[in-house]
């Protein structure tokens, strides 16, 4: 996959801010478990609940993440995150005046603006930017008609998670792809998520912690987002401003970008006064 400024990686920027909206509902269980007298249904249902309830997500058509992304104290810039039903999505964040931008149409065609790397000019998504886009524009999130989507789901078990215990539920994805999502034990909201992306090839693990909860329209997101590799010295934290549901949101969004103009060339330096 492409590589985002600074060492951020496309990946793991969206799945932190698409996580957001984690929800829960028609669960394939994988070999059933019980963690502190839960079972894995009793467990859908509460964070279900304490979402909002399966059927006023399911109302949504539209979703537009408006925030920062902190790479530290002195680099930081604007992010927007756009969703529509069914799998699509646009999301972009703005580094030093460099916009990188991503757009997926929900089918099959998706485009990628990294003037960091490239010209500025939209290319098509490559195999793997592809694959990822689906499970990324996966408006309800996994643990949402599980079975229809291929998705198998595990408790294995309770960690502690900033001092707190929370449910770890494995997701086995379609494609093979493994996450783990873990779940306040009295809260019930998503506390944090791990899951392994390539990096050269090699697997390399992301998590994301998951902070201020906030009501929007019935419905409980995160506004504070810590996301980290274990063992490297690199933190990315996003501060979400505005979360707008069901928005008007431009179709025109999920399709190719334009490109975008060429920065003003530098004007000729004058010519030395000639010396007599």
């Amino acid at each position: 996959m492409s590589r985002k400024p600074y060492g951020v990686r496309t990946r793991g920027l969206v799945l932190t801010l698409f996580q957001i909206g984690l929800l829960a509902g028609g669960v394939q269980l994988v070999h059933p478990a019980e963690a502190a007298g839960q079972t894995t249904d009793e467990i859908v249902a509460k964070v279900l609940a304490a979402r909002g309830g399966l059927e006023k997500v399911k109302a949504v058509q539209t979703e537009r993440i408006i925030g920062t992304l902190y790479f530290n104290p002195e680099l930081y810039g604007p992010f927007l995150a756009e969703f529509k039903r069914p799998g699509k999505m646009h999301n972009e964040v703005t580094i030093q005046d460099k916009t990188v931008s991503r757009s997926f149409d929900g089918k099959d065609t998706g485009w990628v603006i990294n003037p960091i790397t490239g010209t500025g000019a939209p290319e098509p998504m490559s195999a793997e930017d592809l694959k990822d886009a689906v499970n990324q524009a996966d408006f309800d999130g996994p643990l949402v008609d599980a079975k229809a989507k291929g998705n198998t789901i595990e408790l294995t078990g309770t960690e502690k998670v900033d001092g707190r215990d929370a449910y770890v539920l494995k997701v086995t994805h379609k494609d093979g792809q493994v996450s783990f999502y873990l779940f306040d034990t009295k809260t019930f909201l998503l506390a944090k998520w791990s899951g392994a992306d390539s990096v050269n090839g090699d697997p390399v693990t992301r998590e994301t912690y998951f902070h201020d909860y906030r009501e929007v329209r019935g419905l409980k997101f995160a506004f504070e987002l810590v996301s980290n590799t274990p063992g490297a010295d690199v933190t990315q934290r996003i501060v979400v401003e505005k979360i707008e549901v069901d928005t008007q949101v431009d179709e025109a969004h999920f399709g190719k970008p334009p490109a975008r103009p060429a920065p003003p060339a530098a004007a000729p330096s004058a010519a030395p006064p000639n010396r007599r």
